[in-house]
């Protein structure tokens, strides 16, 4: 077996207006049952840090989102990112230090978009909110409540083909808080 590594995963859509309900100490529990170990949850929004053995994050989210339909009877989409990748993310966002951290929100995507498709995107104005992708991350600047932006979920997911979850830049922040103090 590889050495294992640590990893982020996000849950989108969880707990949100007494929906799809998932206790975090049940959902640490499924992911003991997969085999994850050091199991760390954040929040009821479903953000787990785990370690794992080194294999593709795609097979990791497959592995989750399959658990969790199967144990809970609806569908969630999980994106997992090793804790390497995160850090990168965290160096890479271009809105530090240029606006506050309460108006910076990070969308997860699950794979790289099209080139073309991130092209015709970044055209759109959605002023005076705006975002930047990079790889496999949508950087937000939202002055105003996130509730109001058209920069969500959705929007992303219709307009670049892939799944998406989004987090305030402050849990983003505290989530390598909490890797750091293990």
């Amino acid at each position: 077996m590889s050495e294992k590594i640590k990893y982020i995963s996000v849950l989108r859509g969880i707990n949100v207006g007494g929906k799809r309900k998932i206790l975090m100490a049940d959902l640490k529990n499924m992911y003991a049952d997969l085999g994850f170990t050091n199991c760390i949850s954040y929040i009821q929004s479903g953000n787990v840090i785990f370690e794992y053995q080194n294999v593709a994050n795609s097979k990791l989210e497959a592995k989750l989102e399959d658990a969790i339909s199967e144990k809970y009877g609806f569908e969630v989409p999980v994106i997992v990112r090793s804790v390497k990748e995160w850090k990168q993310t965290l160096k890479t966002n271009p809105y530090v230090g240029i606006h506050e951290n309460n108006s910076l929100y990070l969308s997860f995507l699950n794979e790289t978009p099209k080139t073309e498709l991130t092209e015709a995107l970044s055209e759109l104005n959605y002023g005076p909110d705006s975002f930047q992708i990079i790889d496999k991350d949508v950087f937000i600047y939202c002055p105003g409540p996130y509730h109001k932006t058209k920069l969500s979920n959705q929007f992303f997911e219709s307009k670049l083909k892939v799944k998406t979850t989004t987090r305030n830049w402050n849990t983003v922040l505290k989530l390598l808080e909490l890797i750091k103090q293990e």
